[in-house]
């Protein structure tokens, strides 16, 4: 017989970058393994230097970073990461994104616009990762953007969860914040038995996080309502949202959301909002200033340990979202 025949094992790796190392040191727990060693820096002139300090030949390496604010910086990180690992002969490279940067950018609104998520697709994939893994991307069709598999994890159970132990489900209405969440909030309504209700939001398309008008379509008068959306940035739309709802004899809202941005007036907004409670997960990593009594971190650190471990072991990822689609 031809060949040479090893008894050497799998081995699984995960590198983690600067921009949320405590979400990765929560994912290495669950695990039972911890991040390996890595040097990285900045030079003067703000190019980044990375170097791992453990061999990675023959491993299965799984490259954390979540693309928080700077964001630009955090990508090229991931990139400088994933291209370490390629010259180093690791087996394989799984990129994992807690939060996708540019995924808004996913379609051309007007004319000379650029679809960015899509780049940042192909870029990882030219650096060298051969599978991506993302927490609640803005939309399925991001999917498509990268040549390889794509492991789309959810958090929808353990938001609806925690929400779903938190209120009176009799008075619960889901209440999608503009038409492109309803089958999540549909998805909601299922897990929850509790009726839909939607606002109808007409946004001015030459502004960023910006709308005109707000209308609720559905019946949310004393209910408790829950407004569910994947990503809350600088809080102006879900705090408008949030006042239709009140407008219209809400008794109570909660806002449910994946990720966290909260840029630039998030702050203030959240802070002198008559919503009661915002629950996020820990994809991002929350400011200082944002460490409110109203603010509800979950850890979504189990949810990309297990998702790890399947696609470590050859199993499903599938099987641990079923019926989340």
């Amino acid at each position: 017989m031809s060949g040479i025949t090893t008894s050497g094992e799998k081995k699984l790796k995960l590198f983690s970058g600067r921009a949320h190392p405590e979400l990765a040191r929560e994912v290495a727990v669950s695990l039972g393994t911890e991040p390996v060693p890595t040097k990285a820096l900045d030079f003067a002139n703000g190019e980044i230097y990375v170097r791992f300090l453990e061999s990675a030949r023959g491993a299965d390496c799984f490259v954390m970073q979540s693309h928080t604010a700077p964001i630009n910086q955090w990508i090229m990180e991931q990139l400088i990461m994933i291209d370490a690992l390629k010259r180093a002969s690791a087996r394989s490279i799984t990129a994992i994104l807690p939060f996708y940067g540019y995924a808004r950018q996913d379609k051309k609104h007007l004319g000379r616009e650029p679809i960015s998520a899509r780049l940042v697709a192909d870029l990882l994939r030219q650096a060298g990762a051969d599978r991506l893994m993302a927490v609640d991307l803005h939309t399925a069709q991001i999917q498509g953007f990268f040549d390889g598999p794509v492991d789309h994890l959810f958090a929808l159970p353990l938001l609806a969860d925690y929400v779903g132990e938190k209120v009176d489900r009799s008075k619960l209405t889901i209440v999608s914040p503009d038409a492109g969440r309803v089958k999540v909030a549909d998805q909601w309504c299922d897990r929850l038995d509790a009726p839909l209700a939607i606002i109808h939001k007409r946004r001015d398309m030459t502004q960023a996080n910006t709308i005109l008008s707000a209308e609720v379509v559905g019946d949310v008068r004393d209910r408790v309502c829950v407004l569910v959306d994947d990503m809350i940035d600088t809080a102006g739309t879900i705090c408008a949202a949030a006042d239709a709802l009140f407008e219209n004899g809400a008794a109570d809202v909660l806002v449910a959301a994946t990720h966290g941005v909260l840029s630039g007036p998030a702050a203030d907004r959240l802070k002198n909002s008559r919503v009661s409670e915002f629950v996020f997960t820990n994809t991002l990593p929350t400011p200082a200033q944002l460490q409110l009594d109203k603010i509800t971190t979950l850890s979504i650190a189990p949810s990309i340990a297990a998702a790890i471990r399947e696609v470590f072991e050859e199993g499903s990822v599938t099987s641990l979202f079923e019926g989340v689609h």
